[in-house]
């Protein structure tokens, strides 16, 4: 599968989206859920965050691409966009050792360089 490619401006979005706490544990919770996703209700009483609050934090990863939602019945579903993700991972790491391929190891730092 290929990974699309991010430019400079969705990068920033996506990565000012997770330059706060509560969004980035919000986006690590939906990681974690996967493709299930999670309520927003779920979400709120898993982080121990007032639901107004959150309402604010799965707004702004919505709109970085990071998250979407679905209705399901009265409720909303929330997901990590894997697709997104993978292109903001790629992004950080397109030119890391050199230019040269790098395989991250299990301590986050270059195997190849």
């Amino acid at each position: 599968m290929e990974i699309k490619s991010l430019d400079e401006n969705l990068a920033l979005k996506a990565l000012a989206a997770l330059a706060q706490a509560q969004r980035l544990r919000t986006f690590r919770a939906l990681v974690v859920a996967g493709p299930d996703g999670l309520t927003p209700g779920a979400i709120a009483e898993q982080l121990v965050v007032a639901p107004s609050a959150l309402s604010f934090h799965l707004k702004e990863l919505t709109y970085s691409g990071l998250v979407s939602s679905e209705p399901r019945g009265r409720n909303l579903i929330y997901r990590a966009n894997f697709d997104q993700m993978n292109a903001l991972l790629g992004y950080l790491t397109e030119h890391c050792c050199q230019g040269g391929a790098c395989e991250v190891a299990g301590d986050a730092g270059c195997t190849t360089c």
